[in-house]
């Protein structure tokens, strides 16, 4: 069967991206043709910068060479300008006569950049920034020229004006504001800008309007509209660019500003799809990578007629590296009268935040320097969340993050390529930059994807982040929208829990039937979460699918790193007795266990049992009345107490006996991460309730209830909730904490940065301040552990469930 033949028109990042996408999903379906108007394979334009400056050199940014192209089936058109479109044939024609025929035509042209129509414009020396001949240009002329004047003092403007002065030229910027970058920076930033970039040699004209480019066979100076002049024996214009959309309209394709195009980027002409920087969607058009990358995955599942997604636009930030300076701006920075201002300013250190808010929401945000926390913000302001409950420390970044990647990419390009980035993983920062480079990666997402760093406790996220920024000079991502939940789905964690009440669906087969999932068994990644949405929605109804766990929760215990398993039995609060502790020691005489040790949770932990030993183990401890502690689970696992008022000579409340009643009502519940409890009984807090994701703390009146902790890499102390009077009170403002939390937290997410996302203030309200709303989360919590509270270990013993699970593959063979 004759294939389809598919025509792309540009050559450039977007229609390039949007290909790559296509031959992931159907690889097969078009015979595919490229017309480029340059002499070389598709190329990272972000990397113009350092080829300019001398970093790099051109096959360093060259994203597909030509051996690519004929690998995949491509005939590649090089230098070949296409310069009629006939819709009636559907047929393109280059300007040298080549033509070809399609049944899909794919338009990224791209942009032009902006010549200021002044006298004197079009004499040799005045050139743009934009493309790879642009930079050949400015490499030769500063071989044998002296004086460069950039007029723009945007992104584009400074950095030909750094590559410039790199190469050994006199650089004047010249900038119609008295900002530079004023899009994207307020005068603060643009101020600190300007000063460190003096201070490396470039000189700045500000608030310069330009009146003529002055010179007879060639440029010779610039003249402005005040009267001055300066010296030119270059001039690069760098005043912003405009959809290229002279093809289309040739053609008869409607056109506004860029090529109007749906939320299928389909223009009017339904067999003609636009992608990029020519595409006007919804009444916006785009220059960042990351909404050009969102662009061409719609566009490619179009044209695979799988017909999932949609663009709906995109909100975006601006995160960028100028000239070596970090800097980040999003939303409306700069305020007015019904706004108010948090601002960190550190002029000796070269950093800047400023955080606009409006009735404690996020309306923008600017930062130079130290630009780690960019992404949060964006998040906090894209969701409305209601900041005041974290305020006074926002601009000290993620409370539940490590300090990695405050240093910013300068600290980052000195490390060592053998420095580890993630610990977790062990991923250290060569196989983080190579795999950048070979698999093209341009976000964090899928530097987490294909090297697992960042995908764990999160505490390297800043690191790799400016790795990213280092190895793409700066624009890899723009802050993109919800992300789905798995590549095999459009829709977003919180899309998926909704459709699963909405529809009462009951089963991962029904979830991935409606929902329309692109592979009908789903990943490792979708199923899981699956599994937790539907128990979590449904736990009267739903059977819970061990297939879709992981490995610790399909076995019911810890895997280590030889293959063995550790068990930790539940004791209640803490709290044993000698026929426990006997029966502990009898198993692991019996069994030969290499190691029984204490956990930081007041267990005790059996280490280096191999599975098929699982069962057995588990019957021999609950002849003793030891059920499983769910050390190994996304669920409820301990409750640390100290001895209290019972005991201790300072506590002021039973909490020893509060935390078994916490322990005895939570215990077996499963949750989107793992969730840990501790009492204290008095404000001296020795059993560390503060940092744990719920904490009790006894006071004279009564007890203290506390939030969103965590102890892991990063401390992050937890929120006050509120204060109650009786253990009563306690466990009811526990059970309702937790459900709002099972029900309204995404899986694998911690309370910590679930709290931060949805605001406390939200939480306060349903929990705290709604009686009627607490018991009835409270009441849904003590349902849900009808069907919970039901003992793995048990069952497994007796031979009753999953019983090949543990027999060894030889055995059953």
């Amino acid at each position: 069967m004759e294939k389809e033949k598919l025509v792309l028109v540009g050559n450039g990042m977007a229609g390039m991206r949007t290909l790559e996408e296509l031959l992931k999903t159907a690889p097969d379906m078009y015979d595919i043709t490229v017309f480029g108007s340059e002499p070389y394979g598709n190329y990272n334009r972000i990397l113009l910068s350092p080829v300019l400056a001398g970093e790099k050199a051109f096959p360093d940014i060259l994203l597909n060479d030509e051996p690519w192209y004929a690998a995949n089936g491509i005939t590649l058109h090089k230098n070949c300008e296409v310069t009629g479109i006939d819709r009636r044939a559907r047929k393109v024609v280059a300007r040298d006569g080549t033509a070809a025929e399609y049944d899909r035509l794919l338009l990224a042209t791209g942009s032009n950049p902006f010549i200021l129509p002044v006298p004197g414009s079009n004499l040799p020396g005045v050139i743009t920034f934009r493309d790879m001949n642009d930079v050949d240009t400015m490499i030769s002329a500063s071989k044998s020229l002296r004086h460069a004047v950039v007029i723009g003092g945007g992104l584009l403007g400074l950095e030909a004006a750094n590559g410039l002065k790199q190469r050994g030229m006199h650089v004047t910027v010249v900038h119609l504001s008295k900002t530079l970058m004023d899009r994207q920076l307020d005068e603060v930033a643009g101020g600190m800008l300007h000063r460190s970039l003096e201070e490396r040699g470039v000189e700045f004209l500000l608030g310069a309007e330009t009146k003529e480019i002055i010179g007879k066979k060639r440029v010779q100076g610039v003249r402005f509209k005040d009267g001055r002049e300066t010296t030119a024996d270059l001039v690069v214009m760098a005043v912003g660019i405009r959809p290229n959309i002279e093809l289309a309209k040739k053609s008869g394709i409607y056109c506004e500003r860029g090529i109007i195009v749906n939320d299928t980027l389909q223009t009017y002409d339904p067999s003609v799809y636009a992608v990029g920087e020519c595409v006007q969607h919804r009444r916006q058009t785009y220059g960042l990578v990351a909404p050009l990358f969102e662009q061409a995955k719609v566009c490619s599942d179009h044209l695979a007629r799988l017909g999932i997604r949609r663009y709906q636009g995109s909100v975006t930030s601006t995160k960028l590296k100028v000239t070596g300076i970090d800097v980040f701006s999003a939303g409306d920075f700069t305020g007015n009268e019904q706004t108010e201002s948090i601002v960190l300013q550190d002029p000796g250190v070269g950093v800047y935040k400023k955080v606009v808010l409006k009735d404690n929401r996020i309306q923008g945000a600017v930062m130079v320097g130290d630009t780690v926390d960019g992404a949060w913000y964006f998040q906090l302001m894209r969701e409305g969340t209601d900041v005041s409950a974290f305020r006074s420390r926002l601009l000290h970044g993620q409370a539940h993050l490590g300090d990695a990647g405050h240093g910013g990419a300068n600290a980052v390009a000195a490390m060592d390529d053998k420095a580890e980035i993630c610990g977790c993983n062990g991923v250290c920062k060569s196989d983080i930059v190579t795999a950048i480079i070979q698999k093209k990666l341009f976000t964090l997402e899928d530097v987490r994807a294909h090297t697992k760093a960042s995908s764990s406790c999160g505490s390297c996220t800043g690191l790799v982040e400016q790795i990213l920024a280092m190895t793409l000079g700066g624009d890899y991502s723009a802050a993109p929208k919800a992300k789905p939940l798995c590549q095999c789905t459009e829709y977003t964690h919180d899309e998926v829990r909704a459709q699963i009440r909405e529809r009462h669906l009951t089963s991962i087969a029904a979830v991935m039937r409606e929902l329309e999932w692109k592979n009908p068994d789903g990943c490792a990644a979708c199923r899981p979460a699956l599994n937790y949405y539907l128990i979590a929605t449904w736990p009267a109804e739903v059977k819970d699918d061990y297939q879709s766990r992981f490995i610790n929760e399909r076995v019911h215990a810890n895997i280590q790193k030889d293959g063995t398993y550790s068990v930790v039995p539940r004791m209640w609060g803490g709290v044993t007795t000698p026929a426990e502790l006997r029966a502990i020691a009898d198993v692991a005489e019996k069994f030969k266990v290499p190691e029984v040790k204490v956990t930081g949770g007041q267990r005790i932990d059996l280490l280096g049992i191999k599975k098929e030993q699982l069962p057995a183990v588990w019957g021999e401890l609950g002849k003793a009345g030891l059920v499983s502690g769910h050390a190994y689970g996304k669920a409820i696992r301990t409750v640390k107490t100290c001895v209290g008022s019972e005991w201790c000579r300072f506590g002021v409340q039973d909490s020893t006996g509060m935390g078994i009643q916490l322990e005895r009502m939570t215990w077996g519940s499963w949750t989107p991460h793992k969730f840990k409890l501790a009492v204290s009984g008095c404000p001296r807090n020795c059993a560390e309730a503060t940092i744990k994701d719920f904490g009790v703390v006894a006071v004279d009146s009564g007890w203290e209830l506390h939030v969103g902790g965590n102890g892991g890499v990063k401390v992050r102390v937890t929120d006050l909730l509120c204060k109650v009077a009786t253990p009563e009170d306690v466990l009811e403002h526990c059970g309702a904490f937790l459900q709002l939390y099972r029900e309204d937290a995404r899986y694998l997410e911690r309370t910590a940065p679930w709290v931060e996302r949805v605001g406390l203030a939200m939480i306060k309200q349903k929990v705290v301040e709604n009686a009627a709303e607490r018991k009835a989360l409270y009441a849904r919590f003590l349902d849900s552990q009808k069907y919970a509270q039901v003992d793995p270990w048990a069952e497994r013993a007796q031979n009753s469930v999953d019983r090949h699970e543990f027999i060894p593959l030889k055995q059953i063979a």
